[in-house]
């Protein structure tokens, strides 16, 4: 049997959603350092499976589908996958009630248990007080297991071809999207044409990364700004992260994709309204700089252009 500190088999839990994944990356890459011998499985859900495979974090990954509480059969089915592993450990970076009934699913002899589980072996209590970032709450839920070297993310695993892309020799990304139902947290299309324009007079490429359901804001982009390359729709996960590592810099909402900008090594400028809390979920990585104000209706284009890399250098 497999002595506590030198499990053999590891569950490792994060199911969603995209900023917090990335902003675990280094966890998972914590853990494998930590084990370096053990068989670690991760547990997530189909958006980030082939990144979870590529990290070199893991032996083998299970893919949750999330069932709902009176979807009988599909919780059999992952009670069934969960027991037949027979897991050591288990690190519920998930932390919540969806990875709390999950614990139920093992057992009546539970595998240490790494998380905020009522009863598990290696209990974590989040703060009642103050604001904690994610990752630091992550890294203090590791420090119980004994896992203290938590680094800035390596995303170096990550490639892919870019060369049909055609990008510039000096290029910034904007990220102008986010979420279609938070349109408070996103800084007006009119500013970021009116940026793209600036960078232009700087001698940098407006590069524009959306989603096909951010092609009308991308599209205006472009049409204010013909100098800018528009790959709206065109790029996949693994070909934001390379591309942004040659960036100059990068500007966005709080939105996922500037997690995975600002972990490729990237300087990026976030941009917050009051509607979240960076303190809470802001990117990290080696240069993020953070501009909030209540609402980003009236951040003005200046301030936001006196923090570009490019500009301090002039």
């Amino acid at each position: 049997m497999p002595t506590s500190g030198n499990p053999k088999r590891v569950l490792v839990i994060k199911l969603s959603a995209f900023g917090d994944f990335i902003l675990s990356i280094r966890s998972f890459q914590a853990i494998r350092a930590h084990h370096p011998n053990a068989d670690i499985t991760l547990l997530t859900t189909k958006p980030y499976v082939a990144l979870a495979k590529t990290s070199g974090c893991f032996n083998s990954v299970l893919t949750d589908s999330k069932p709902k509480i009176y979807e009988i059969p599909s919780i059999l089915k992952l009670r069934k996958t969960l027991r037949s592993h027979k897991f050591d450990r288990v690190y519920d970076l998930q932390r919540n009630e969806r990875t709390g009934f999950y614990y139920k699913l093992f057992p009546a002899t539970k595998p240490e248990w790494v998380g905020n589980v009522r009863g598990c072996s290696h209990y974590y209590e989040k703060p009642t007080e103050g604001i904690f970032h994610i990752s630091v709450r992550e890294k203090a839920q590791l420090a119980v297991a004994g896992i203290t070297n938590i680094r800035l993310p390596d995303l170096s695993f990550i490639k892919a071809d870019v060369e049909d892309l055609a990008l510039p020799r000096s290029y910034a990304l904007l990220v102008p999207g986010g979420a279609p139902h938070r349109p408070e947290k996103r800084w007006p299309v009119e500013r970021y044409s009116e940026l793209a324009d600036h960078m232009t007079h700087l001698g940098i490429t407006p590069v524009i990364i959306g989603t096909k359901a951010e092609r009308t804001e991308c599209d205006q982009i472009k049409t204010t700004c013909s100098a800018a390359v528009n790959l709206c729709g065109k790029t996949s996960l693994e070909q934001i992260a390379v591309i942004a590592r040659k960036a100059q810099f990068s500007v966005g909402n709080d939105t996922g994709p500037m997690h995975l900008i600002s972990a490729a090594g990237c300087p990026v400028i976030v941009l917050f309204s009051n509607a979240s809390d960076p303190n809470k979920i802001s990117p990290i990585g080696p240069d993020v700089e953070i501009i909030q104000v209540d609402d980003l209706q009236d951040l003005e284009l200046e301030k936001v252009a006196a923090v570009l890399p490019a500009s301090k250098m002039r």
